[in-house]
């Protein structure tokens, strides 16, 4: 099960209460005040892990409290402070605040930590409000109560090339042959019904993660199809991999699947359509020679790279790996020179 969306409800611990005590000691005939401090509620923190991938750990268990501080007691003893809890989250999640829609955190690389509802100070107990002209103080300080909150969390994948295409066009069997990824392929549409990741292995011991998405179609941000909510999981890759079917069994023109998907990605928004595209034609092996053509003439009228592949038989898969390499490299060093 793969879960990319979560609400939650989280509770820091209260205070705890100071205590009003006075010493009645043998010996001691002015033992004064002794109510010692309440204890600090624990804090509620969320922290990125790499060894989970979904967020379905929390559809079954949205509330999340922390402990609270233990009262102050007698003979000037203070309350002990309460636990925290710590919940994981995948790297790539984003946190924002359910009625503020304020940004929390945003969750890009492994073990980084924050503390989203802070436990509540501890009471101070009446031994603290002695002075010289008060000496016997019958004042304490309750607990002050940890803050709520409700979050929402999405994860976003991070990947640096984005597959996106329609559905059947070959995605998943290229992310196969690319990589260690081995997601589900069949022959009819929607076979992917959630995010893939793999890591390519380049030169030099270079490396970089691919994204396959489910399939998009015409309207899919009015929800046809699966929609555009997968769609996140691309908004952090630096480069988009347009993957056209070059069979002639799809009764599309290239030109007209080309200009769906780039719609679906306008109307989606995020930044999508403004970033690089590598124009990637599959199922050579079985290509129609007019829909080659076609996309040959639509990447040189666009300017943008072309490659031209048969995952099933792997033809060409190598060098598509190297020009995603190439354009990466390309993009890094213009990253680097603009800042």
């Amino acid at each position: 099960m793969f879960v990319d969306e979560a609400e939650i409800a989280v509770r820091a611990g209260d205070g705890g209460n100071g205590c009003m005590a006075f010493r009645r000691e043998k010996f001691v005939p002015r033992g004064g005040p002794s109510g010692g401090d309440g204890g600090r509620g624990g804090d509620v923190i969320l922290e990125s892990s790499e060894r989970h991938n979904t967020l379905v750990h929390f559809r079954f268990n949205p509330e999340h409290k922390a402990e609270r501080g233990r009262h102050g007691e007698g003979s000037l003893r203070h309350g002990r402070d309460g636990a925290d809890v710590v919940l994981k989250v995948p790297v790539g999640t984003t946190v924002r605040d359910v009625e503020s829609g304020e940004l929390v955190a945003d969750f890009a690389a492994p073990n980084q930590r924050i503390v989203v509802a802070r436990g509540g100070r501890g009471g101070f107990g009446n031994a603290h409000y002695a002075t010289a002209t008060n000496q016997a103080p019958r004042r304490v300080q309750e607990g002050a109560p940890g803050e709520r909150r409700r979050l929402r969390l999405e994860l976003k994948l991070l990947a640096d090339v984005g597959l996106v295409g329609f559905p059947n066009a070959g995605k998943s069997t290229l992310i196969s042959r690319l990589s260690a990824a081995r997601p589900k392929i069949a022959n009819y549409p929607f076979t992917t019904l959630q995010p893939n990741l793999g890591v390519v292995r380049g030169a030099d011991d270079q490396s970089y993660v691919v994204a396959d998405i489910p399939g998009l179609i015409a309207g899919a941000h009015l929800g046809h199809g699966l929609g555009t909510q997968f769609l996140r999981h691309i908004e952090r890759t630096r480069l988009l991999a347009q993957v056209v079917d070059l069979s002639e069994y799809t009764g599309r023109e290239v030109d007209e699947e080309a200009a769906v998907v780039e719609e679906e990605l306008r109307a989606f928004g995020h930044g999508l359509e403004d970033k690089p595209v590598v124009y990637v034609g599959t199922k050579l092996d079985i290509a129609s020679e007019e829909k080659r053509k076609a996309l040959e003439r639509l990447a040189k009228r666009r300017r943008r790279p072309l490659a031209l592949i048969s995952a099933a038989t792997g033809q060409g898969v190598s060098q598509l790996a190297q020009l995603l390499q190439r354009e990466l490299d390309r993009l890094h060093g213009a990253g680097a020179r603009s800042a």
